[in-house]
């Protein structure tokens, strides 16, 4: 893992497979009926790029392509109690977080929220009520994201599994910025677009190449601090599942968050994902 061409090859597949995966998107638009599609093709890349350095691995005779499972993470490391641990704490975690960076949001008025009437979500169910509203948030988050974590391991297998581990000569901060500035360029099909910031147009690739860095550092902890990249996937798809369903409960109908500001890719988001990160790192600093 540590010659300069698997590095390479792994790159060109990752983000070569993205922009092909793009190209409907920038063809017909994000409100294309491809998009579905094209974003599960895009996080499937990583994994063939690791699936790629495999093969070429194994074809040099290297002793580590008979590793390759635990030196990517696909077991559940040297202690899989512990790791079965963090994954529970990231599923259930990772949600609360975002509901807190909502509330901080609601509360600076860069999130405009409708906990009382549901306009927001009766918008999408009209016959929603609180009731219906709190068993979607729970099946959102505990259900939904067994789903969403299938297409996160596309991704997760890549940026925390093979990469990550790869660049740690470099020391675990450099890592884990370089790690993260990669995956943030990756999105680059989507956020050239505009992708989670509306109107921003191609600026999007700024701050959400940060989003990536921050969240990457809690993501490359877990990876790190088990040997495994399942919490790391947990983590990947909780987000997923549950940014979607929780913006679409408490929001109010008709208006929408600040994007650079409000919500969890805004800067309330970003500085709590981010003291997340840096606790993680100096409490409990990761494993080599």
């Amino acid at each position: 893992m540590r010659n300069r061409v698997d590095l390479i090859v792994y790159l060109v597949i990752a983000f070569g497979g993205a922009w092909l995966a793009a190209i409907p998107l920038w063809t017909q638009g994000l409100q294309s009926t491809a998009l579905p599609l094209s974003l599960a093709a895009m996080q499937v890349s990583p994994t063939l790029g690791v699936l790629a350095v495999w093969s070429v691995t194994a074809l040099r005779k290297d002793p580590a392509a008979r590793r390759w499972a635990r030196l990517t993470g696909l077991t559940f490391g040297d202690r899989p109690g512990r790791t079965i641990g963090y994954l529970a704490a990231t599923w259930a975690g990772i949600p609360v977080l975002i509901a807190v960076v909502i509330a901080v949001s609601a509360l600076f008025g860069v999130f405009p929220t409708d906990l009382a009437g549901l306009s927001g979500y009766r918008l999408a169910f009209p016959q929603g009520t609180h009731a219906t509203a709190a068993v979607g948030t729970l099946t959102g988050i505990v259900v939904t994201t067994l789903f969403t974590s299938v297409t996160a391991f596309g991704e997760e297998w890549g940026w925390r599994g093979f990469l990550l581990p790869r660049l740690l000569p470099f020391g675990y901060g450099r890592a884990i910025l370089t790690s993260g500035l990669i995956w943030g360029l990756w999105h680059a099909p989507l956020t050239l677009l505009g992708w989670n910031y509306p109107g921003l147009g191609p600026w999007a690739v700024l701050p959400f190449t940060v989003f990536c860095v921050v969240i990457g550092a809690v993501l490359g902890w877990l990876r790190l601090r088990t040997g495994s990249v399942w919490p790391a996937v947990i983590g990947h798809g909780a987000l997923n599942a549950a940014v979607p369903t929780l913006y679409l409960v408490v929001s109010a109908s008709g208006r929408l968050p600040d994007s650079l500001l409000g919500g969890v890719f805004g800067a309330i988001g970003l500085l709590a994902f981010g003291a997340l990160g840096l606790a993680l790192a100096r409490v409990r600093p990761a494993a080599p």
